[in-house]
């Protein structure tokens, strides 16, 4: 099956990532389910690129409501091949004790619950067919820590684990995993919100900077989702040239 012929899921799709990646599935001809909680900008998303793009108004931290949606789908959107679980976000940049628990609380909903929640809707109907791929966005914040990336990073490092057991899961089901996990990605909002929409405090993150962007992110998407039925990309780990690793940090009494 191509790119083309795939009916795709796509959560907190109305910007940034989401956004892009629907814009590139779309691009290839495939059915685009674009899922998020901004009704205007999925219709104005979902009036850019036509009658291929299903425009859903869906919080991904209502159970209930993700059981619905998904129940509910026309049959033209129903057998979802491609489930792209990009809902997500960080919330501030304090050390852990200073930290708000309600932004602690909202990235492991949305992170964390929302992403398996979405999963387990999806999954029976493409085990059934013998057939799919969940692509979950991830970070490069689950693998190596930063001051201030507490929740988040944690909220990262369970989707990297939750994605290798789906894949242990899954065996001989002919569904597969993918966890894609961006470095310094700019343009998409993500520093505003973690900001609490502090435009200025956002832009002096990537000061001086050619950060990854939307794009090259949904073009690895993309890529792992377009590989050969027998292929499983497990892990794209990618990285702006501008960012590499730093030495571990030491604390030296004066």
């Amino acid at each position: 099956m191509t790119t083309q012929q795939k009916t795709v899921f796509v959560t907190g799709a109305s910007a940034g990532f989401g956004a892009a990646i629907t814009r590139r599935f779309a691009a290839e001809g495939a059915l685009v389910v674009a899922a998020a909680r901004s009704e205007d900008k999925l219709a104005a998303l979902a009036k850019e690129l036509g009658e291929n793009v299903l425009p859903v108004r869906l919080d991904v931290q209502d159970a209930e409501a993700v059981k619905n949606v998904v129940g509910a789908l026309p049959a033209k959107f129903a057998q979802v091949d491609v489930l792209v679980n990009n809902a997500g976000l960080a919330k501030g940049l304090e050390p852990a004790q200073r930290a708000e628990l309600d932004d602690w609380d909202q990235m492991i909903d949305t992170n964390v619950k929302g992403l398996v929640h979405l999963t387990r809707a999806v999954l029976p109907g493409m085990v059934e067919r013998g057939r799919g791929h969940v692509i979950n966005l991830g970070s490069i914040a689950g693998t190596y820590p930063y001051p201030g990336g507490n929740v988040y990073g944690a909220t990262k490092a369970f989707v990297h684990q939750f994605s290798l057991n789906l894949r242990s899961d899954l065996h001989g089901t002919g569904v597969r995993v993918t966890n894609v996990e961006p470095g310094m990605v700019g343009g998409t909002g993500f520093s505003v919100t973690r900001f609490g929409g502090d435009q200025d405090k956002a832009d002096n993150v990537y000061k001086g900077t050619t950060p990854l962007t939307a794009e090259d992110v949904a073009e690895s998407v993309l890529w792992a989702a377009g590989q050969p039925e027998h292929v499983n990309i497990n892990v794209i780990e990618l990285m702006p040239v501008v960012q590499s690793f730093s030495p571990l940090q030491i604390f030296r009494e004066s």
